[in-house]
């Protein structure tokens, strides 16, 4: 009797435990919204979402980079099948977003080697600028008027604008003493294209990256511009978000 009593009270405290289990696996891995950065072979558009809790299944070949609400990006490569975000980067950490952007800024520009040695690349004064003094990858945000920016401006001077298969060239006339230039026609035709821009005899490759205009919390654009290796505009970026903190 005393046997059958343990052993019913045994399995109701393990019931109980694994109920538990449960409740608290489930608020790890809480639903979530994925946003996709760019995919290749995978059928999933940029700006697009993808459910955290659903399991995503790539095939030799295919990729996808998609990102969080709270910056935080990672990169998936097929053969795969599991959940999109492993669990060491999911679910509510309650970490500082900035501070973890931060880092990755960090961990990015020394991987890639963003800056050359002997460059000096001035900080940009607002995070949507396309800085035309030096070659490099910018981040323009869809459906946003393009607005050149040169460091030096105590001359006037005449920017040169073509796609690299010079389908089309605008030149046009920069002001003394205007530091910004907003083209009344420039036509970025697709996610992401080189323009070959002229200024003062220089010229510069601009790689330029569409950011949807669905993202619009600006924690997710500059994780979005870390991933792409638009640190400049990101480091800009990273500021406007540090004196809104202090």
């Amino acid at each position: 009797m005393t046997y059958s009593i343990l052993k019913k009270e045994y399995f109701r405290v393990l019931c109980t435990l694994v109920m538990v289990s449960f409740c608290l696996w489930g608020m790890a891995v809480r639903a979530e919204q994925l946003t996709v950065i760019d995919s290749r072979g995978y059928k999933a558009a940029p700006g697009s979402t993808i459910d955290s809790t659903k399991t995503i299944t790539l095939k030799e070949g295919e990729k996808i980079t998609l990102i969080r609400a709270d910056g935080n990006t990672v990169t998936l490569k097929g053969p795969y099948s599991d959940l999109p975000m492993p669990a060491k980067a999911g679910g509510g950490s309650g970490g500082n977003p900035l501070s973890s952007l931060v880092t990755s800024r960090e961990a990015k520009v020394n991987t890639v080697g963003a800056i050359r040695s002997g460059t000096k690349i001035k900080p940009l004064p607002q995070p949507w600028l396309l800085d035309v003094s030096h070659s490099g990858v910018r981040c323009w945000q869809e459906g946003v008027q393009p607005v050149f920016w040169r460091p030096d401006s105590k001359k006037p001077g005449i920017l040169s604008i073509a796609p690299i298969d010079k389908s089309y060239k605008l030149d046009i006339a920069w002001p003394q003493d205007e530091s910004t230039l907003v083209p009344e026609k420039v036509g970025f035709r697709a996610l992401s294209e080189t323009l070959v821009v002229t200024l003062d005899g220089q010229d510069s490759n601009l790689q330029i990256v569409e950011i949807p205009k669905e993202v619009k919390e600006e924690i997710m654009l500059t994780g979005w511009m870390l991933e792409k290796g638009c640190f400049q505009q990101a480091d800009a970026m990273l500021k406007l978000l540090q004196q809104k903190t202090q």
